[in-house]
């Protein structure tokens, strides 16, 4: 056990709400952590992701656009169990989610506890600029990503019956 937490924003910025997750980790950024908690932007960076994973960490949250068959701009809640099966050929320039995870997997190197906030996308087309939807959710996924690290115990931290966040 490392102590360690990675917080991990992934999209690509040029697919509008496909940069959810980059824009999360902008706003969870400029707050105070501790110093086992890292928070950091890998865009499409999928690779990079991987060699991060390698250094080991106890808590990944993985910050994502994702279609779930949800209203656009739900935010979930999700715990990645096991290894998850992917392609033994994958294109270092575009490796999702499921391939970051099945990579590190397959490196002897798995994360402790793995979960992705995710939310339904309503625009990945291309261009920039989060749909009204998404960008509305920014602050539930904030709050879900406070909640796992346990921030919502800080006096500062607003706290609300309705969060916004589904879990599943």
């Amino acid at each position: 056990m490392t102590g360690r937490t990675l917080v991990a924003g992934v999209g690509n910025i040029f697919q509008r709400d496909d940069a959810f997750g980059v824009e999360v980790v902008r706003l969870l950024a400029g707050r105070p952590w501790p110093a086992t908690v890292r928070i950091a932007d890998f865009g499409i960076r999928g690779v990079h992701l991987v060699y991060e994973l390698l250094n080991g960490c106890d808590l990944l949250v993985l910050i994502d656009a994702a279609q779930r068959g949800y209203e656009p701009g739900t935010v979930t809640v999700l715990e990645v169990s096991g290894a998850v099966p992917g392609s033994t050929v994958m294109d270092a320039h575009d490796l999702v989610p499921d391939q970051v995870f099945a990579m590190v997997a397959s490196m002897g190197c798995p994360p402790g506890r793995s979960l992705i906030v995710a939310c339904e996308p309503a625009d990945v087309s291309e261009g920039m600029g989060l749909s009204e939807q998404v960008r509305q959710a920014l602050p539930h996924a904030v709050r879900a990503v406070e909640q796992i690290l346990g921030a919502s115990s800080r006096p500062t931290q607003e706290k609300g019956a309705d969060d916004g966040v589904q879990a599943s």
